[in-house]
């Protein structure tokens, strides 16, 4: 049974997604926790419902880098982190937690990586840039995250198309229902994968 931490900066469906995974059966693992760097965000009445534990840290609470990023690593080992999912997390992970956890930090992001990926491209600015450009096609992607933003191996994609009259919260919500079944189903084949060795 692999065991996940979720980082989460907002509402957190895509955190939901998981959680609904989890408890259906479909991810061979158990969610234990969630790290935001926020108070008050619906991830955290999310964990709070399905009595997950849940944990606020960000960098401006500490004195130093330092101190921010052995909390942070302190914190999943506590948890005995497995496997770590970024669902609409909106600071840059640590290098230290990426070198500590090295192809087990995953990320969705709402584009058809390459394409409007790296820094300033998250939210509704990647969906105006898609329909800014005339797309046919958009969609959300799983990776591997590594020290540069949005450009480590790709897990997986799942496109669809843009319409003429879309605008760019239509078209988010058109991915985001194909985030909300990607990234379950690509945590249960990394759940699969982790069971066997």
């Amino acid at each position: 049974m692999i065991n996940i931490v979720v980082f989460a900066s907002g509402s957190g469906t895509n955190f939901q997604s998981i959680i609904d995974a989890v408890e259906e059966g479909k991810i061979n693992g158990r969610i234990r926790g969630l790290i935001t760097n926020k108070t008050d965000i619906q991830s955290i009445e999310r964990a709070r419902k399905h009595n997950i534990p849940h944990v606020t840290i960000y960098p401006g609470a500490f004195d130093n880098q330092s101190e921010y990023v052995d909390t942070l690593l302190t914190r999943l080992a506590n948890w005995e982190t497995d496997l770590i999912v970024l669902a609409g997390y909106m600071l840059k992970i640590p290098s230290a937690v990426i070198e500590n956890y090295e192809g087990k930090i995953i990320n969705i992001h709402p584009s058809l990586l390459p394409k409007y990926g790296g820094k300033g491209f998250y939210g509704i600015n990647v969906h105006q840039a898609v329909l800014e450009n005339e797309e046919q096609e958009s969609g959300c992607t799983v990776h591997i995250v590594t020290e540069e933003y949005d450009e480590g191996p790709v897990l997986a994609q799942r496109k669809v198309p843009v319409y003429d009259t879309d605008d760019a919260e239509e078209l988010a919500k058109r991915v985001l229902k194909q985030e909300h079944q990607l990234l379950p189903e690509v945590i249960a084949k990394l759940a699969n994968k982790h069971s066997k060795t």
